[in-house]
């Protein structure tokens, strides 16, 4: 029988009972003050564990790590139990999450910082665009990014330190594992790009230097969890955040080996053949060519996404070339997904006026298949508001 979306597949301790991943996706609805995780988000969360495996949205590990306004962390008891409140309600609806532990590095603000302290990175080096943060009056705003400050080798063991007790954190909340985000040009992705780390000790210069603290993350990370419950996002070719590297196949090419070795629950690639998350219609051969390399040189399990279709998922199993396809957008308003595949039927089309931050809508109330054939109500949406 030809592999499908809809073949069971075993990760780590887990079956999954699909090969469809809820991607990680920021949403900007954590409760202030403090960063918490609410009933609201347990019940997106829950709405959508039909999925395979849901990783949640990028979660800071420490008030350093935060890039973004209403993000939620995993670095206080407050935030472990806004956490466990999404854990429970995941498993009451039979899934399994991952939570993905992020520090975003430079792409962040003082205002954003404790003590209005600057971004850290590997080299002070400013990105271009915009951070997204609140104002005085606690209102949305965006303001130019400030060139950060350089990270010194002796703060690195504290930042593997915090990536580890967040992990530890995770599974305290009754999360059934973790992603390390190492991609999108946050502070890992940082330290593995030639164009952000201009590093003069054993963290830059050759790509084994700046994949350093990556593996020194990694291996923390399992040393707190097991490696079956750790997996690695990566973003090979991608400019996101202003990336870039003098040599992606070299140096994807040597973590995917070094991850390789470290018998992860999976690697998860932001597939550049088709550009990544602006995915088009025709193969980038460097692409393509980068995929095929990081599929030859890590022989575990492989997530792929970027702008994946049904068909295109199913063909790219089909062929081999990954063991399971996370989706995005198609989630985030189809919280049914998995379903609506199988009855290849309609999807609704996302809201992008209501990706970041508010509350219900937007969020919660996209329909699903049996709400819109009236076989289901919808739920008293009410009970949720300011949770």
């Amino acid at each position: 029988m030809p592999l499908s979306l809809f073949s069971r597949y075993e990760i780590g301790p887990y079956t999954l009972k699909n090969r469809m991943v809820m991607a990680p996706l920021t949403r900007s609805r954590s409760k202030q003050p403090g960063n918490i995780p609410t009933r609201l988000n347990a019940f997106y969360y829950a709405q959508r564990a039909g999925a395979g495996l849901i990783v949640t949205e990028a979660t800071q590990i420490s008030p350093q790590g935060q890039g973004y306004a209403w993000t939620p962390g995993i670095h206080t008891p407050e935030q472990v139990e806004g956490w466990r409140l999404v854990a429970e309600a995941v498993h009451d609806a039979d899934g399994l999450i991952f939570m993905q532990l992020w520090h975003v590095g430079r792409i962040s603000h003082p205002a954003l910082q404790p003590k209005g302290a600057l971004p850290v990175a590997p080299s002070a080096i400013a990105p271009s665009g915009r951070a997204f943060i609140t104002n005085v009056l606690g209102e949305p705003e965006f303001v130019p990014f400030v060139t950060p400050r350089a990270l010194e080798t002796g703060e690195l063991p504290e930042i593997v330190r915090q990536y580890a007790q967040a992990a530890r954190n995770a599974l305290l909340a009754g999360l059934d594992g973790v992603e390390i985000h190492a991609a999108n040009g946050y502070l890992l992705d940082q330290f593995l790009n030639s164009s952000t780390n201009r590093r003069g000790d054993a963290y830059g210069g050759p790509a084994a230097n700046r994949a350093r603290l990556l593996l020194e993350v990694v291996d923390a990370v399992i040393q707190a969890c097991g490696s079956g419950r750790v997996g690695v996002r990566l973003s090979p070719l991608g400019t996101f955040n202003d990336m870039g590297d003098e040599d992606p196949e070299s140096l994807f090419g040597h973590v995917a080996e070094q991850l390789d070795r470290r018998d992860l629950a999976y690697l998860h690639v932001v597939d550049p053949s088709h550009g990544g998350h602006q995915a088009g219609d025709s193969a980038d051969p460097r692409g393509v060519a980068l995929m095929s390399l990081i599929r030859a040189r890590y022989t575990g399990t492989l997530v792929v996404c970027g702008g994946y279709t049904r068909a295109r998922a199913e063909a790219t199993l089909q062929a081999g070339q990954a063991d399971l396809v996370a989706f995005g957008r198609p989630f985030l308003a189809n919280p049914d997904l998995p379903e609506r595949f199988r009855a290849q039927t309609e999807l609704n089309t996302p809201d992008e006026a209501t990706f970041y931050g508010g509350g219900v809508h937007g969020y919660v109330d996209y329909p699903t298949l049996k709400q819109l054939h009236g076989e289901e109500g919808l739920p008293d949406f009410s009970v949720l508001e300011g949770a």
